[in-house]
């Protein structure tokens, strides 16, 4: 088993592999930027060090640093947690040539999957069903306008070297094409590094549907069943669930089937996730996620199985200790990732000072969080302040755990998204099921139910200040 293992993130990821390797009876070492010197990551570790700086380029996303200081400190491997470097296959190969065990697949691996062009490729040769578009990069305007008027639109316009929504556009109609070309190219340039792009076929209205995979170093792979993932803002998700509720247990069995070839395809080791976009009975690969994903609590509370724990045993070269027929599903979880942002104000981030804090708690409630009373949220990272689970015997059950945990959940100072995901718990078609990646623009209505659900926990939190201040 190892001995020490730093961890190249921050907040409540960070914290929660902490946790993981504090119950493995492994040292902690934790990194930290200047602005987050008093997180509680920091005091959570066994041990931390500081990246001297505040930028992501400078701090957390520095392979150089990084890899030196866990040479520095002795660490038998490091942990990338999700977002940051987690998917860089260079990071991976820089720990590979230093001699430190990087927690996740191997470096090709990485650099395979995480250029969307090679990985359609490779998923159309192993037989996995890919949204009908190009198999190479496109670059040449004439050219590609007539992929995507053979196509059909609406077309997709997708970077070939990123994720996360970035560099992506949907294009309705031919004469918006070229403008919709360069903007992607240029954002993808940008942020990527990279300005390639393919053009897919545009899935109206589809559902995000993404099967955990975990395999091990002796050729074992598993998948843990779906998570539904749907309800996202500028292709960022919000709200998570499983089961879904648009698969038949035929229609499971037949995606996780799929899953596991995809998986097989590179000889997957550690976690991973394959994402499908799901319609009318019909599914696409989406992409393969690299790494642990946020929403991996929602498989744990459903399967029992810690997923981050299983990481660092496959990476310490553990086999699995189960098989696909051993894994059992249990009930109903639903996620929701608490930001700090105005929903009322299309989501744009609130960093502000907590001033007032009290987290949800009871039977069935599970909180991940990086925050707590005082705590100044940063503005140079993502807006998430934690990420609330409630798990149930069956949808309605969790449904109803979730609507009391979110009245429960009182923070004051940044403005935050539970308004607007309580309207959400409350509304009808999100009881009945009715989801889709178009969810929040479809059902705008929402938006005013939390409008009135925000005036009245303001009117609560101004009668509580004073006693959450005291405690």
């Amino acid at each position: 088993m190892l001995k020490r293992v730093l961890i190249a993130n921050r907040g409540e990821i960070a914290i929660r592999v902490i946790r993981a390797l504090r119950e493995l009876e492994i040292t902690s070492v934790a990194v930290y930027s200047d602005s987050d010197k008093d997180s509680l990551h920091v005091l959570y570790a066994d041990l931390a060090y500081p990246l001297h700086g505040d930028k992501a380029l400078d701090t957390y996303m520095n392979v150089e640093k990084i890899v030196k200081l866990a040479k520095n400190v002795g660490a038998d491997a490091i942990h990338p947690g999700y977002g940051f470097l987690s998917e860089k296959a260079e990071f991976a190969k820089a720990c590979e040539q230093a001699g430190i065990i990087f927690i996740g697949p191997h470096s090709e691996v990485m650099a395979l999957m995480g250029n969307k062009i090679a990985a359609r490729k490779l998923m159309l040769s192993s037989g996995v069903p890919v949204v009908p578009g190009t198999e190479e990069a496109v670059s040449d305007l004439k050219a590609a306008r007539e992929i995507a008027a053979a196509i059909g639109y609406p077309v997709l316009i997708k970077a070939a070297a990123g994720g996360g929504g970035v560099g992506m556009r949907v294009v309705q109609f031919e004469e918006e094409f070229s403008e919709m070309l360069e903007r992607a190219q240029q954002q993808a340039g940008s942020v990527f590094g990279d300005s390639s792009v393919f053009i897919e076929k545009c899935v109206e209205n589809p559902r995000h549907i993404e099967f955990q995979i975990l395999g091990d170093k002796f050729g074992n792979i598993v998948h843990l069943g779906e998570r539904e993932c749907s309800i996202q803002r500028r292709y960022q998700k919000i709200i998570e669930e499983s089961p879904s509720t648009a698969l038949t247990p035929e229609m499971r069995q037949k995606m996780g089937q799929i899953a596991l070839t995809a998986a097989n395809a590179v000889n997957y080791q550690g976690a991973g996730t394959i994402e499908f976009i799901y319609s009318n009975g019909e599914f696409y690969f989406l992409e393969m996620n690299t790494r642990i994903q946020v929403e991996h609590p929602v498989t744990e509370l459903l399967t029992c199985i810690d997923l981050v724990k299983s990481q660092i045993k496959i990476a310490a070269g553990e086999p699995l200790p189960f098989r696909q027929e051993d894994i059992c599903f249990n009930g109903h979880v639903i996620e929701c990732r608490i930001c700090a942002e105005d929903p009322l104000n299309g989501f744009s981030p609130s960093p502000n000072k907590i001033v007032g804090y009290r987290s949800p708690g009871g039977f069935g409630i599970r909180i991940d969080s990086g925050v707590h009373l005082n705590y100044e949220i940063p503005t140079h990272y993502d807006s998430m302040i934690s990420k609330l689970l409630a798990w149930g015997g069956n949808r309605e059950e969790a449904i109803a755990r979730m609507r009391r945990a979110l009245r429960e959940y009182i923070i004051m100072g940044p403005k935050t998204n539970i308004p607007y995901l309580r309207a959400v718990m409350d509304s009808a078609v999100f009881k009945r099921g009715e989801i889709n990646t178009k969810f929040i623009e479809e059902h705008s209505y929402l938006f005013e139910d939390a409008r009135i659900l925000a005036a009245k926990d303001e009117a609560t939190h101004k009668k509580l200040s004073t006693l959450l201040r005291i405690r």
